[in-house]
């Protein structure tokens, strides 16, 4: 009889045996489906960039190729939504390659816009969006144009003479090399690790359910005769069959998981379904390589019945756990702060990740010592029976009491760490700017500045707004050997927009305005080309003011032709014509980008509410796979100790001082080790902070996340004690 057979013949014949095998299977699916998904994601963010191509901007460089398009780029914002705008002139007669999902190239005074935005345009006033493009649609944008099902998104056809002044000549329109997201990829690459070992504990958990039977059915076959290899072919079958089962269903629900995944906002949006499509070749791997490694861990761990079977059945003697063990956390953290020490020596993340990748390890060494620690304090200071049977377990088989627990302390691991960066970066979010939070403008040049504020002038007041726009203007003033940055405004202009300029002592004619810290004595405008300094009229008053580093130039005091660093064009609005003001900047400026505080802060919202949204989900799914693989183990506990707890229970011992003590042997370890490890991810939290920025880490109260992690994974595995106790005492002992 092959292997094979004989494993199917086992299967058929033993209960215990088809438990096992249908969670195993179970397990697998769940590691196959999970790792699937993660592995989907770099791919699914390169299709969302290739879709995206023709809206990225990009620089050229001379290829001896004559340019075809002018071609620009913007982003705009409608009630916390960004609009990707692209305007575009074709420079040339003959025909351009359009890319997917754009059927024609817009006529100047026309636009194609993403069905969403041409929903949301129709559902407003035209003031407060859609006369922001000053053209015509004349069709919509297909799906193979849109970064996101979601996305807002607007091509807007010129000719070449009104094109914003930031425009490129470009030689094709939508070409180049798409590039998946570098964060999202990183987060997969860590989500493998986080969920990935949790599922695999998943899968050895259930296993360890007929460890004890399986263990002397082998030894059996050893005294009987048969070889080491046979003895390991056996056991790779029946693992085998569940392995391939569960690869098998992980790969058929797959595409339900991708499809759920699809529904989780990512950098502004969602997904369409076919973003997640793996190819099959790519599918066959991974199944295989997780069946292989579930057989092949299957197979390692046979290494005492194949060498001593009579150990295996008649139990032995084990070592005691060194305290060396202890060291390696300290170490494997000096390790990491050292690297972190050296980031910026040009060595390269790689030294970091790999501490850090020690730095995670490190508590799967430890935690069986302190579990055993644990168990020595309940057999010394024990109180109640309970309490010494779960101290002798604990003392006796600290690497198994800790297995259950070993993929949520990975996960409080990543999930402290995540939680101390993330408010810590919260506290870091903002922008600086010269105007103030209500001041909406753009940045242009100085032969279209005056144009521009005549345009928006003149749609504010179609529009029935008081505002007007103003110019504001950065330059370089140079008194002796020392240069400053000056602005170019009308006093009242400073007031009214610029941040931190509070009352000034405006006067009736033209002055210079400046902080009396500041030397301007003399002061002048330098001209690159005679190496002298151009000088500001000799006769301008000069007013001090209480500014801090104020240098207030008013425009009739500028020299004629002396250059300037920034043109802007501003206009102040409040919440209630915030919209209407951004339209009439767009549509008087022909696309140029607007600027404003939303504006500024919006990527980085979105980007830290995707790191929240990612890093709950995948502490959620790791504790629920912890949970189950730790109820899962502790049944196994129950079943290995079938004959002890049936004696015990024959004795007399009531089954709720056994379940108390299963309870205290499943739970405390789980509690002790996810807390220690929410300390140490915390640690490198903080270090890493320290890479970006020099302020204090920010601590908030999801810290205690880790805490709750492992509380919840004991209760679960505390919930199948008194279940599968009853189950020892309703089957009869000579089953064994």
């Amino acid at each position: 009889m092959n292997p094979v057979q004989l494993a199917w013949k086992v299967l058929r014949a033993d209960r215990r045996t088809q438990v096992a095998t249908l969670l195993t299977a179970a397990g697998v699916a769940v590691a196959t489906a999970l790792v699937l998904l993660l592995a989907s994601l770099p791919f699914a963010t390169e299709s969302r960039a290739e879709r995206a191509l023709w809206q990225e901007p990009r620089y050229e460089l001379s290829t001896g190729v004559a340019p075809t398009i002018a071609w620009s780029f913007s982003v705009d914002e409608i009630d916390g939504r960004q609009i990707t705008r692209v305007d575009i002139a074709p420079l040339t007669d003959g025909d351009i390659a359009l890319p997917p999902g754009i059927d024609r190239l817009p006529e100047p005074g026309e636009l194609l816009r993403s069905p969403e935005l041409a929903a949301l345009a129709d559902s407003r006033p035209p003031a407060e969006l859609a006369d922001r493009f000053a053209a015509e649609p004349v069709g919509v944008l297909g799906d193979e144009a849109l970064r996101f099902p979601e996305q807002l998104v607007v091509l807007v056809g010129h000719t070449p003479d009104t094109m914003p002044a930031n425009a490129l000549e470009l030689t094709a329109f939508g070409t180049g090399d798409p590039r998946p997201d570098q964060l999202l990829t990183l987060l997969a690459g860590v989500g493998l690790v986080v969920l990935l070992v949790p599922s695999l504990v998943l899968v050895a958990s259930a296993s360890r359910l007929i460890a004890a039977r399986r263990e002397r059915r082998l030894a059996a076959l050893r005294l009987a005769g048969a070889t080491p290899a046979q003895v390991t072919a056996m056991v790779a079958a029946e693992t085998g069959i569940a392995a391939v089962a569960g690869g098998a269903l992980g790969v058929a629900i797959s595409p339900l998981l991708h499809r759920a995944a699809t529904t989780v906002p990512w950098d502004g949006g969602t997904w369409f379904a076919h973003d997640f499509v793996l190819g099959p070749g790519l599918v066959a791997a991974i199944a295989v390589t997780v069946a292989v490694l579930v057989v092949g861990a299957a197979v390692v761990g046979l290494r005492r019945v194949v060498s001593t079977p009579l150990m295996a059945t008649g139990g032995h003697t084990r070592k005691p756990l060194s305290g060396w063990r202890l060291l390696l956390v300290p170490a494997a953290l000096a390790l990491f702060f050292w690297t972190l020490s050296r980031a910026n020596t040009g060595d390269g993340a790689l030294p970091i990740l790999v501490a850090l990748g020690v730095l995670m390890w490190s508590p799967t060494v430890v935690g069986p010592w302190a579990t055993s620690a644990l168990g020595g304090i309940f057999v010394r200071s024990w109180r109640r029976p309970a309490a010494l049977l779960a101290g002798r377990r604990l003392r006796d088989d600290p690497k198994a009491a800790y297995r259950a627990s070993a993929g949520v302390v990975l996960a409080a691991f990543a999930g402290s760490m995540a939680l101390t960066l993330m408010p810590s970066l919260e506290s870091e979010a903002g922008y600086y700017s010269q105007f103030r939070d209500e001041v909406l403008y753009l940045d242009t040049n100085e032969d279209r500045a005056g144009p521009i504020a005549a345009a928006v002038d003149d749609k504010l007041a179609r529009y029935g707004l008081d505002a007007r726009a103003s110019r504001v203007d950065q330059a370089e003033l140079v008194s002796g050997d020392q240069y400053h940055t000056a602005t170019i405004a009308t006093c009242a202009d400073a007031e009214r927009l610029l941040a931190g300029v509070g009352d000034l002592p405006c006067r009736d004619t033209p002055a210079i305005y400046v902080d009396p810290a500041l030397d301007v004595a003399d002061a002048g405008v330098p001209d690159a080309s005679t190496g002298s300094a151009v000088p500001l009229p000799a006769d301008a008053p000069v007013v001090s003011t209480d500014t801090a580093g104020l240098l207030l130039v008013d425009p009739a005091l500028w020299p004629a032709d002396a250059p300037l660093l920034e043109v802007n064009v501003a206009v102040p609005a409040d919440e209630r014509t915030r919209e209407t003001v951004r339209t009439a900047l767009l549509a008087g400026s022909g696309g140029e980008q607007v600027v404003s505080k939303e504006m500024k802060l919006g990527q980085q919202d979105t980007q830290l509410a995707d790191l929240r949204r990612v890093t709950v989900i995948g502490l959620v799914t790791a504790s629920l796979l912890a949970g189950v693989s730790a109820a899962i183990a502790t049944a196994g506990s129950v079943m290995d100790r079938r004959r002890t707890f049936g004696a015990l229970m024959a004795a007399g011992t009531p089954v709720r001082t056994l379940a108390r003590a299963l309870r205290a042997e499943a739970a405390l370890p789980a509690l002790v080790s996810t807390v220690g490890a929410g300390a140490l991810g915390t640690a490198v939290g903080v270090g890493l902070f320290g890479l970006v920025s020099g302020s204090p880490a920010v601590f908030s109260p999801w810290l205690a996340a880790p805490v709750v992690l492992g509380a919840l994974v004991a209760l679960i595995a505390a919930s199948v004690c008194a279940p599968a106790l009853r189950r020892v005492r309703a089957e009869p002992l000579a089953d064994e």
